[in-house]
């Protein structure tokens, strides 16, 4: 029976949130043509277009610990990299072109240490980088790097996902309208605040998994974005959680059978947002609603900005225990969640 790691990797639902990330250290990532020739990636203001950059061999990707205040960002318990507590800078957005004509974005992430002065820099691609792969910086972007980092977190649903609403009925999430009740797990029967609705490509980070029918007592293929968390009442703790109710990251349930990630084309991604986080139901489980925290907050139109507070949209999340990465042997987890749900 494969059970949760560490206690430390165990994280309350209430507490300041944190993000777990997979980036490189700069220096796996090297420039090797052009005016900064041999230089590792570093912030915006080190940076020429036109450089071409080439992934280190056997570089490997580390998880970092992102720690989110209302203001601030810092190395987060958990964290492999980093000075924990030390403070995180979103440098800018840069984006990457292929010989063939591909691209891939990534987030440049500074870390500073007490006196403000840059510790360390790190690498957070959107997409997967081959060590064999030319990379060419085309675009640098310094204004949006906080929100793109807010779109991956962002939970979506895909077109045609079945939302049961408040009247039993399934009604499928691009025909909801805002003001729509939709039933909810904690409070009954709820009216939907905004709906968003972007189309991304769906590569790397934005790739969306599809968790197929049965698998978690799913009545159809359920297909989310990566970070969606899926909400499981064990009634009986296969995965030695010491607790009953639990938040699976979608992402964490891959195994490349019946839970798998498809890269390519585009996806239709939805964000449902209600007056707090609920737990609703998605193809006949229950799933997260979107949840607004400092983040994710970047991502959402200005004009909402001023009903936050009112509407106490960052309320509460969920009495559950939230699953982090590294906790869950992938291959066996969604089979033990689906045997722990049915007792």
């Amino acid at each position: 029976m494969t059970a949760l790691s560490t206690p430390h990797q165990q994280i309350e639902a209430g507490v300041v949130p944190i993000q777990n990330l997979s980036v490189y250290r700069a220096e796996m990532f090297r420039v090797t043509d052009g005016a900064n020739l041999g230089d590792a990636i570093g912030p915006a203001d080190d940076l020429e277009l036109d450089d071409t950059y080439m992934l280190s061999a056997n570089a490997e990707r580390i998880r970092l610990a992102l720690q989110m205040g209302d203001d601030t960002l810092s190395v987060g318990h958990g964290s492999e990299i980093g000075t924990i507590g030390a403070q995180l800078h979103l440098d800018c957005a840069a984006t990457f072109m292929t010989p063939s004509g591909s691209t891939v974005e990534a987030l440049i992430v500074v870390e500073t240490d007490a006196d403000g002065h840059l510790e360390a820099t790190y690498l957070l691609p959107f997409a997967p980088i081959d060590e064999k792969q030319a990379y060419t910086l085309v675009t640098i972007d310094r204004d949006n790097a906080r929100t793109r980092l807010a779109e991956v977190a962002c939970v979506a649903f895909t077109r045609g996902t079945r939302i049961t609403m408040a009247n039993g009925m399934q009604v499928a999430i691009e025909d909801l309208n805002v003001g729509d009740r939709v039933l909810t797990r904690d409070h009954g029967p709820r009216e939907i605040r905004w709906i968003g609705q972007q189309t991304m490509r769906a590569t790397g980070a934005f790739a969306p998994i599809t968790i197929k029918k049965g698998v978690l007592n799913n009545a159809d293929d359920l297909v989310v974005s990566p970070n969606h968390r899926i909400f499981i009442y064990q009634r009986s703790d296969r995965i030695k959680a010491g607790r009953a109710e639990v938040l699976v990251k979608a992402r964490l349930l891959v195994n490349g059978v019946d839970v798998v990630q498809s890269d390519g084309g585009f996806v239709d991604y939805f964000q449902l947002l209600f007056d707090q986080h609920e737990i609703i139901y998605a193809e006949g489980i229950a799933a997260e609603s979107m949840f607004v925290d400092s983040q994710v907050k970047t991502y959402l139109p200005s004009e909402l900005h001023a009903q936050l507070t009112g509407h106490n949209m960052s309320g509460e999340r969920p009495r559950a225990l939230d699953i982090v990465d590294g906790a869950l042997d992938s291959a066996n987890a969604a089979i033990l969640l689906r045997a722990a749900s049915r007792g």
